[in-house]
């Protein structure tokens, strides 16, 4: 046997017993026991080079391998954000961000098996968010026998900007989607040093939420990504539309000035830059829309979960204080034209108060309903894996249940079986959040989210339209909104 087999047979061998440090690809690590001392967390891994100076707006690069034993026993700093004011539901303290934030956090229970490996990507628009949020702890949801790995990924103009100066410097001919491209780069060390942490590199799981969600869809859709991960979970976000082409994206950035000008100032005044920059067809990372990658069957064909929330509009599109039946009425019109009649027959508004349900109802099914029963169903046209639908009603109880009830990312809590306190959590929550969670890791294990003592979740089928509602019960239903949904699939289909 020569010394590179043997090299690479060490690293997927722990160097001590559990707890100890565990030998990756570039370095001792350690970690420290979590609060249940059954799981073992790593935080702060490297899995890409700091992205600064020349190195920002370029492809993730390998991290520089350390001696010695590196402590993993804090949180890295944030990515580069303006974080959510106070106020909003969303908010959580972040401390100091900064662009050197390309580290990984994994939550085992054993370095001697082969578990399931769930990797999770957070949600934020694409502007904000981190792996170190408290309801990403993945302590609970490691004792369901999975491994858990969440990730920072490079945001906003640091992750997404284009530039006709960043293609031309390219040896891909291609800029922007670098936080999409950090995801790859974080599967790829997931893929080479999973194993020395428990972890079975075979059966690896992406999930995420809302731009998570989305990134998620993409990551199925890329060629890059084609055998890092066997399975995908996407909750409240797909990207079924047409896609911004890269000669868009390279006009928005070319606004900005120079790359020269744009390398020099510091992270703090980029960050002060105004604009959108987001995800778009780049002709590398995705060489094609999602829609059409799918329509050709050239996604990884693995079985997925897909499924969006009751109430997601709440607070994605508040209905304004100003709002009224007749600026309902008027928007209307003016976004579905001829198929207004129709729209309203779905919607009926005859009072200020109706309108704002429409408004909350119709934004739900064509922003995040129709992308999800599209992505299941595109699966299933295109591909032979199974997929799954479902959609989360359950309202979390305390405060803010009558204003959000069932809200955009109010299932992240259940699927980490981490209800964390300052809610007067029900024994409801806690059946929830135990069955989620075990569907998720069941579907870890095996690509199939059934199991013992469960509701049998149906592979989705078109005919039949079977969705999972998680809600105050655990129950399977048909043609959950379908009308609503088929006259979105028209719509949309006439637009193109």
């Amino acid at each position: 046997m020569n010394r590179a087999v043997l090299a690479s047979l060490a690293l997927a061998i722990p160097l001590a017993a559990f707890g100890g440090p565990v030998r990756t690809d570039l370095g001792l690590v350690s970690g420290a026991l979590g609060d249940n001392p059954a799981v073992h967390v790593y935080k702060g891994i490297p899995y890409a080079a700091p992205p600064v100076g020349d190195r920002r707006w370029k492809k993730p690069q390998s991290p520089a391998a350390w001696t010695g034993v590196r402590e993993a026993k804090e949180f890295s700093a944030p990515c580069m954000q303006v974080p959510y004011p106070q106020t909003s539901i969303y908010y959580s303290a972040l401390g100091q961000v900064s662009e050197d934030c390309l580290y990984l956090n994994v939550w085992t229970t054993s370095e001697k098996a082969r578990l399931p490996v769930m990797v999770w990507i957070h949600g934020g628009a694409y502007t904000r968010g981190t792996g170190a949020t408290p309801t990403y702890n993945g302590e609970n949801l490691a004792q369901k026998g999975v491994i858990v790995v969440t990730i920072n990924y490079r945001l906003g103009i640091f992750g997404f900007l284009a530039h006709p100066e960043l293609t031309k410097e390219s040896d891909v001919h291609s800029s922007g989607n670098y936080g999409l491209l950090d995801m790859v780069a974080a599967l790829q060390w997931v893929q080479k040093n999973i194993a020395a942490f428990g972890g079975d590199p075979k059966r690896v799981t992406i999930f995420g939420e809302s731009a998570g969600s989305s990134a998620v869809n993409f990551l199925m859709a890329s060629p890059l990504a084609k055998g890092l991960f066997q399975r995908v979970i996407g909750e409240s976000g797909a990207n079924f539309g047409r896609g911004t082409k890269l000669e868009d994206m390279e006009k928005n950035g070319a606004r900005l000035g120079a790359l020269a000008d744009l390398r020099a100032k510091s992270a703090e005044d980029v960050l002060k830059i105004e604009g959108s920059f987001r995800p778009g067809v780049d002709g590398w990372f995705l060489p094609e829309s999602v829609a059409d990658i799918f329509a050709h069957g050239k996604q990884s064909d693995v079985p997925v979960i897909a499924g969006y929330n009751a109430d997601e509009s709440r607070t994605l599109a508040p209905w304004p204080a100003t709002g009224t039946a007749k600026s309902f009425l008027d928007q209307t019109h003016k976004r579905f034209g001829a198929s207004s009649e129709e729209f309203l027959k779905l919607y009926p508004v005859s009072s200020d108060e109706q309108a704002a349900e429409a408004h909350y109802n119709s934004t739900r099914d064509q922003g995040m309903g129709w992308q999800m029963r599209t992505w299941v169903r595109n699966q299933g046209k295109s591909g032979k894996a199974p997929a799954y639908l479902y959609h989360f009603t359950r309202i979390p109880p305390g405060p803010t249940a009558d204003k959000y009830r069932a809200y955009h990312a109010a299932e992240i809590q259940y699927v980490f079986a981490n209800l964390r306190p300052g809610r007067p959590w029900e024994d409801a929550d806690r059946k929830l959040a135990n069955a989620m969670s075990s569907y998720w890791a069941n579907f870890a294990a095996t690509g199939n989210p059934n199991g013992k003592g469960l509701e049998k979740w149906a592979v989705y089928e078109a005919k039949s339209d079977p969705a999972m509602i998680f809600g105050d019960q655990v129950v399977v239903r048909h043609e959950v909104n379908k009308a609503a949904l088929d006259f979105f699939d028209r719509f949309f289909a006439s637009q193109q």
